[in-house]
């Protein structure tokens, strides 16, 4: 047989998806892959039902359909005060990961360094390897995840051509102050680099947190690709709907990128998802108070394992330090959780470029009842193994 690509031996599988399936094979709970086990909004179900019964089966727009565009464009400017022209500054594409794609080859050539932080989502030094590109890693330590400005500073000066920033984070939930975003943007701007930011988050964040749209800072619209997707605020994750938005030069090129890597997103998919962008205010506020109790009632279920943890700002994840438990990794530490335990959740070494072995992330984003399910597994973890 021929030999494979070489830029495939830089990265294996997902680790989140190969975990879901260890959970399945063995019923655990699984708190390891994000996605909820709760029920869209009831509107977008509605409106999901007219649209099988629409016109809307066959291509759509390839950057996508007109009024999903259109609609996209005044939820994006009620949330960030900006102007949105759906005409110029979107690509709808097939969730935010083809989204991450789509920006990275856009803003990188072959051999260009991109910043990524560590811990990180396991799609982004992938990405930037399958651009051709070349990761630059910069520590965030735990348990605070604090933006190390020294080491940034040190990466920038490697000349790298973008830095991607997840906010809020995802394995971490944290959630980057304006301060130090604008630090990013000003070494960004010295640097002639690309932000390319990763916001599905960005509804999910806990007070006294607030969520800061990077490009909407004083020298980072030019310079800024926002990947974002509809997966999370509206339990949707397996309707593959996200989007680039940036400036109309980048992005007609990136339309180019998106064109040939998936040709459009699901037409009545997005026909439906029109009436999720047309909520009110008032959803996202429940939304938000909702996750606010789901947060509470799992931190303090962690809290009687005797276990530590960092409380997550933002987003619906928990870095769990799972080494007094006494594995040797925590491949193993995951492995015994779901085969004897009962709960999945995702090893946290597959989020570090560092050699890290302590911790396991687990998500809150289900039902109270199988919140309440897992932690009743989890709480013999007091009585250790």
């Amino acid at each position: 047989m021929p030999a494979t690509a070489t830029r495939l031996a830089g990265f294996t599988e997902s680790v989140i998806r190969a975990t879901t399936r260890l959970a399945n094979q063995h019923q655990a709970v699984n708190l390891s892959q994000g996605f909820p086990d709760f029920d869209p909004p009831e509107v977008l179900l509605a409106a999901l039902e007219r649209a099988a019964r629409g016109p809307s089966h066959q291509y759509a727009v390839t950057y996508g359909d007109p009024h999903f565009r259109e609609a996209l464009a005044r939820k994006i400017g009620m949330f960030t005060g900006m102007p949105v022209d759906p005409e110029a500054h979107l690509v709808v594409t097939c969730g935010s990961t083809e989204a991450m794609m789509a920006a990275m080859m856009t803003a990188c050539n072959p051999g260009d360094k991109v910043i990524v932080f560590s811990p990180f989502y396991e799609n982004y030094a992938a990405d930037a390897i399958l651009s051709g590109a070349q990761p630059i890693h910069v520590p965030l330590a735990p348990p605070d995840y604090a933006l190390d400005l020294d080491a940034l500073k040190a990466a920038f000066a490697q000349g790298p051509k973008a830095i991607v920033v997840c906010n809020p984070g995802n394995p971490t939930g944290k959630v980057f102050t304006r301060a130090e975003l604008e630090a990013i943007v000003a070494l960004a701007e010295a640097h002639d680099a690309w932000i390319i930011t990763d916001e599905p988050y960005e509804h999910i964040v806990y007070a006294p947190h607030e969520h800061v749209y990077t490009h909407t800072l004083p020298g980072a619209y030019e310079r800024t690709l926002v990947c974002n997707s509809l997966s999370k605020t509206y339990s949707i994750t397996g309707w593959r709907l996200g989007y680039v938005q940036g400036p109309p030069p980048a992005i007609r090129q990136a339309r180019k990128v998106h064109d040939f890597l998936t040709v459009g997103a699901a037409a009545p998919l997005q026909e439906a998802a029109i009436a999720a962008l047309q909520l009110p205010r008032s959803y996202y506020d429940e939304m938000t108070a909702q996750y606010t109790a789901k947060r509470t009632l799992f931190l303090e279920g962690l809290a009687r394992t005797g276990l530590s943890y960092t409380e997550p700002q933002g987003a619906y994840y928990v870095m769990v330090d799972i080494s007094p438990l006494g594995f040797a990794t925590d491949t193993e530490a995951s492995e015994w959780l779901i085969t004897e335990v009962g709960v999945a959740g995702v090893p946290g070494s597959s989020f570090f470029r560092e050699p890290e072995h302590r911790y396991i992330r687990f998500h809150f984003a289900k039902r109270e009842a199988t919140l309440q399910a897992a932690l009743e597994r989890l709480a013999r973890l007091k009585a250790g193994r």
